[in-house]
């Protein structure tokens, strides 16, 4: 398939694992910021042909993961309120918050429903008028354009049963706080594509300056990611610390004009609680004063960030880059898809689902799926 096999064939993939082995002279510690990426580096035995030395760590690049526990408390007094329509993408009802999660809302007769889009919700909003219809908004850069397109065709609607549970945050803000982190160890950054695809990468190069840190816009396929390792650790060997982009087919430096016009129209930049890292300044995206009708903490309270996370769950650690998945001693045990205790393992991009679905509890790989 175009764009797909040539991306996972073998020869190339060899190629380039040697060009790494034959640049790579030191210890160096990478990270992957998106959960896509990390699920095509354990599925495909990526790490497997890398040298010893180096090391790749994977970033809170999920947003199901970040997404707070004290919002998902919200969702479910949202979606447990009567006469209202509760709208998701289908891993965020799984994902526990303080004492329960949005499925159990679901079984007990809560009317949540899973969507694709925020204007899915839009539909139902028409659909169903004399009713509140709620979406719940996470995602990074790459999902807000289609929430800020919501918001704004529900306002040149007028429609007044439609809101938005906003918890949309940004990725460079959130590389900064870990690179400024006491116990950073992240030597280099394998960017988003996807979310560069929209927001370009001229934001990353301040990054890459101040903390002296290659960044590489990489993409999801076994190519992309092996020439995304190749351009990053040969600028660490080279003393270098600048902003490339691999991922050029789909990125360029100033991104999408008009989805960042749109997103600058709709939302203002505020700070963001993470999970697992905390609070971030301007790491978060809200309505803008103008779009206030239509944001769901206006029509339903406040956010109140007292939750409590679950105390065995390390994905903090792991979503910092400071652990790996099977370091935690409730991995495989306590802790599995069909009983999650973070949001890593519940997502199908976490880091903890990545590990339990392609490796074995001892880490070994599951093998390649590369082609011949």
């Amino acid at each position: 398939m175009k764009f797909v096999s040539e991306y996972r064939d073998k020869i190339p993939a060899q190629k380039l694992s040697q060009m790494i082995f034959n640049t790579v002279t030191r210890p160096w510690t990478l990270m992957e910021v998106c959960g896509g990426q990390t699920h095509a580096i354990l599925r495909f035995g990526i790490d497997e042909l890398l040298p010893k030395s180096l090391r790749l760590v994977h970033g809170p690049g999920c947003p199901v993961c970040v997404t707070p526990t004290a919002w998902i408390d919200k969702a479910l007094e949202i979606a447990s309120s009567n006469n209202v329509i509760f709208c998701s993408f289908g891993d965020m009802l799984r994902v526990p918050g303080s004492k329960a999660d949005l499925f159990s809302v679901k079984a007990r007769g809560g009317d949540v429903r899973i969507v694709y889009s925020p204007l899915d919700a839009l539909k139902l909003a028409r659909a169903n008028p004399t009713r509140e219809v709620v979406f719940f908004a996470v995602g990074f850069e790459t999902t807000a354009p289609a929430t800020a397109q919501a918001a704004f065709q529900a306002k040149a609607e007028s429609l007044r049963n439609f809101s938005l549970l906003v918890c949309h945050v940004l990725v460079p803000p959130a590389m900064e706080a870990l690179l400024g982190a006491s116990d950073n160890q992240v030597q280099g950054f394998l960017a988003a594509g996807h979310v560069c695809t929209v927001m370009g990468y001229d934001e990353y190069e301040p990054i890459a300056r101040r903390f002296q840190v290659p960044i590489v816009v990489t993409g999801f396929e076994p190519i992309d990611i092996l020439e995304g390792v190749y351009l990053c650790v040969k600028q660490l060997e080279e003393g270098r610390s600048e902003v490339e982009n691999q991922y050029s087919r789909s990125v360029r430096r100033g991104g999408n004009p008009s989805a960042r016009s749109l997103l600058t129209k709709v939302f203002g930049v505020i700070p963001r609680p993470w999970r697992g890292l905390g609070e971030i300044p301007r790491s978060g995206l809200g309505l803008s004063h103008e779009y206030r009708d239509f944001d769901a903490e206006f029509r339903f309270g406040k956010v109140q960030p007292d939750a409590e996370e679950e105390s065995t769950c390390i994905s903090g650690l792991v979503l910092r880059g400071i652990k790996k998945p099977t370091e935690c001693p409730a991995f495989g045990a306590l802790c599995r898809p069909e009983h999650p205790l973070g949001a890593t393992m519940v997502s199908s991009e976490g880091a903890c689902a990545a590990y339990y679905r392609y490796r074995s509890l001892s880490g070994a790989p599951s093998g390649s799926v590369i082609h011949e």
